[in-house]
């Protein structure tokens, strides 16, 4: 299942999967084009590890990383707790 975590000023969309079984957490990155219909890429929590890029630029991902730098450990959590909506406290 994936969570919605945030949306940026530029239409990207930011999700995240419950913990996986084994103990990461995937995170995926959608921005809508006008050519390609969408760019995506997605990366797992906790290593940064980074698969299945098309469309996105080096200069994005950079932004993308810094971004998951900085949420991940709120990301890891809600990824244990149903997501943002179903987490409490939040």
């Amino acid at each position: 299942m994936m969570y919605p975590y945030l949306t940026l000023d530029d239409e990207t969309e930011i999700v995240h999967s419950e913990m996986l079984s084994d103990k990461t957490v995937k995170v995926y990155i959608e921005k809508p084009d006008e050519k390609d219909g969408f760019h995506f890429a997605s990366c797992f929590l906790p290593k940064y590890e980074w698969r299945e890029i098309f469309g996105s630029t080096e200069d994005e991902i950079k932004r993308y990383q810094s971004i998951i730098e900085n949420n991940a450990h709120l990301i890891i959590e809600l990824s244990q707790n149903g997501g943002f909506d179903n987490a409490s406290g939040f």
